[in-house]
């Protein structure tokens, strides 16, 4: 099984929106194997917390006009991590500190990755 098309369309959503506000190492995991919850995770890095909530806010902002509306969202007071469930995809958006200390790419390295857009993938190599 792999993620479905809608999981796929709200994450590259997602990207892009990640990729507008320079967000850094944007990454999208099939999950759909390993979890029964959610089908994909992404994953983002802001270089600040100001950074952090424009991300999210910019992500929330993107899925709501695809129908999409978050079913739990987690640690946006802190900036620090925020998590923002969608169902079908988990949008993770970290501090490039904490990315590194918590390497959730690498705890699902075994998870296949969703291919993002070209200009999703440029905007983050042009970091």
């Amino acid at each position: 099984m792999t993620a479905s098309a809608r999981a796929v369309e709200l994450t590259v959503a997602a990207a892009r929106a990640a990729a507008d506000l320079k967000a850094e190492e944007i990454l999208a995991l099939d999950v759909s194997e390993q979890l029964v919850l959610t089908d994909v995770f992404l994953i983002a890095s802001g270089t600040n917390e100001r950074q952090v909530g424009a991300i999210v806010d910019a992500v929330e902002e993107a899925l709501h006009k695809l129908g999409a509306k978050p079913l739990r969202r987690e640690g946006k007071g802190e900036g620090r991590w925020v998590l923002i469930d969608f169902g079908d995809v988990v949008v993770h958006v970290q501090h490039a500190e904490d990315r590194v200390y918590y390497a959730l790419e690498r705890l699902w390295k075994d998870c296949p990755l969703v291919e993002l857009p070209a200009d999703v993938v440029a905007a983050t190599a042009a970091e």
